[in-house]
């Protein structure tokens, strides 16, 4: 069965889940428009949660997902309210989804962890996943080690449940490359950054239109939680301190609360996650613009390809 028919969408694409970012607006709009909108439930109580499901289906009947980040400390109340309100599709990160699976599937909700690794992979079709989202390192926000292009398909070749590529998709030849690789589907996050629903400040979605291929930054890397965004003076700070060995607790002080800082418009001391496909992004459209041109291009493109020798 394809992911498309599998989940009721038109469109094999997840939105991806940006904190502070995939609110009921994005989220609602790309669900609409045909594709998977993903709820990023990072810093929110229960009740916050279940306000923004709501929120959503006043904004579209078709499914949508809600993404889960392990580590914080009251999952067991989002997966209540996650199976309460019978949403169809939970992504996770940060964490082993493993303990939190027969209660998910019990409720009918689909699963499918993000994973950065074969290793990773196979331990979550073991789990119980319907599949897994394989995000290699040119994606924004935090990432793993191994590029898109190495990593999908020796996960393809690993598992035997559907693997959505994530990392490095932003017009319809990267989605054709994916589906070349071997995935079913792809996870977008940078190109949504330049929708007219996501509400991230104006700063900051000029940033992502204006950016070059190597106007991404990866902090983090020698704590191993690499983190890639745009480069800001804040970041290139950042970075320089890292490598001359600053202590945890100053890097974390000039870091704490970055996201929300970009979010709201100030570049100069904010993160402002997103993926190397930035430069490819080059005006501001709907949801629906975004996902039907990614599409239509791929089609033709597909169709285009010979292989000449």
């Amino acid at each position: 069965m394809s992911i498309c028919k599998e989940l009721g969408i038109e469109y094999p694409i997840f939105c991806g889940a940006m904190a502070r970012i995939t609110w009921h607006e994005l989220v609602g709009a790309v669900s609409e428009a045909g594709g998977l909108g993903v709820l990023a439930s990072g810093g929110m109580t229960a009740e916050q949660l279940r306000d923004e499901i709501r929120k959503t289906r006043e904004t579209t009947v078709k499914p949508f997902g809600v993404n889960l980040m392990l580590q914080m400390n009251n999952i067991p109340e989002l997966v209540e309210v996650i199976c309460e309100e019978k949403v169809a599709v939970v992504t996770t990160g940060a964490g082993n989804p493993a303990p939190y699976i027969p209660q998910l599937k019990a409720a009918g909700v689909k699963i499918f962890p993000v994973i950065a690794s074969v290793k990773h992979a196979k331990k979550m079709e073991a789990a119980g996943a319907d599949g897994v989202i394989a995000e290699g390192q040119e994606a924004g926000g935090h990432i793993g080690s191994v590029s898109t292009m190495s990593l999908i398909p020796q996960i393809v070749d690993a598992v035997n449940i559907p693997v959505i590529a994530a990392g490095g998709t932003g017009d319809g030849r990267t989605v054709a490359a994916m589906y070349a690789l071997g995935a079913q589907g792809i996870q977008a996050g940078t190109i949504f950054l330049a929708s007219e629903e996501c509400q991230i400040s104006q700063n900051y979605k000029d940033a992502i239109i204006k950016a070059i291929d190597t106007d991404t930054i990866v902090t983090g890397r020698k704590a191993k939680d690499p983190v890639r965004a745009l480069k800001t003076p804040m970041l290139e700070k950042f970075l320089d301190m890292e490598q001359n060995s600053a202590s945890f607790s100053d890097l974390e002080h000039l870091t704490v609360g970055s996201l929300k800082r970009a979010v709201d418009g100030d570049l100069e001391n904010g993160t402002p996650m997103c993926g190397e496909i930035a430069g490819l992004i080059k005006e501001v459209k709907t949801s629906r613009e975004i996902i039907v041109s990614l599409f239509e291009e791929a089609d033709k493109i597909a169709q285009s390809l010979v292989i000449n020798r």
